[in-house]
């Protein structure tokens, strides 16, 4: 379980997060939501410990996040962030078993159950083919699955993702979340399409201007009234199957749906 209690987190003189309150069960997927500027990526950053908050508490699993270090951390929570190298001169299987290093620390060799487990986590991924291939050579597309196989490999059960859909085109952005949520980890992820969020996600949180605008189900978060208000957009929303749909336009139109 993430757990957010009441947290506050500044630049300099200046809060970007204030008294944000969340909670990520086993198997959930929360998703952050929120305009550009709304604090999404600076609240994942303070789930993770790469921010301290300057008030209020994280925990993981009942510990304070501040209080685990290097191999405790990563062995219980994987982060898939935006700066991740995208050109290292490596293979997709060294790559995947940098995730290892959780298990063994940074300076033991790899031994035949490290090799093991990288390899299961490919196969999972769907990527096994590619382990030979150099990572910088992958589409984006590949190399999000590589590295959530990295994370597969680390065995974390708890599981950080920023903005992964970013620059994949609209099939690999469902297959990675897809897959993400088969993964049956404790998820916090990031992102700006709110039809992925209504979609891939088990809970949302909405951000604006650094406070919990609202949190709960992607139906009860997603409604017409608040995302006029917080993204300034009309939205009408359309049920296919069991799935919510937005169509949106700018406020100045009226949305028509036939």
């Amino acid at each position: 379980m993430i757990s957010a209690q009441d947290i506050s987190v500044g630049y300099d003189d200046r809060l970007v997060i204030q008294g944000v309150s969340l909670e990520a069960g086993p198997g959930e997927v929360l998703g952050l939501i929120g305009p550009n500027g709304s604090g999404k990526s600076t609240l994942l950053r303070t789930l993770y410990a790469a921010l301290r908050p300057r008030a209020g508490l994280v925990s993981i699993d009942g510990d304070p996040v501040t209080a685990l270090r290097g191999t405790e951390l990563a062995r219980k929570i994987a982060v898939v962030a935006q700066e991740t190298p995208s050109d290292l001169p490596i293979t997709v299987a060294d790559m995947v078993l940098l995730g290892r290093t959780a298990q063994r620390g940074a300076l033991a060799a790899f031994d035949r159950e490290d090799h093991r487990a990288a390899a299961q986590a490919l196969t999972r991924v769907g990527v096994r083919d590619l382990a030979d291939r150099r990572y910088a050579t992958l589409s984006g597309g590949e190399k999000q699955r590589v590295l959530i196989a990295r994370m597969l490999a680390q065995q974390a059960d708890h599981l950080l993702l920023d903005e992964p859909t970013n620059h994949l085109d609209i099939r690999h952005q469902h297959e990675l979340l897809r897959l993400v949520g088969q993964l049956g980890l404790t998820t916090v992820i990031v992102l700006h399409d709110l039809n992925l969020a209504a979609r891939y996600c088990t809970k949302l949180v909405m951000l604006q201007r650094g406070r919990v605008v609202a949190n709960g189900t992607p139906d009860t978060v997603l409604t017409s009234e608040l995302i006029r208000e917080v993204y300034e957009v009309n939205a009408e929303r359309v049920s296919l199957g069991a799935h919510l749909q937005l169509v949106f336009s700018p406020l100045e139109e009226a949305v028509t749906v036939s």
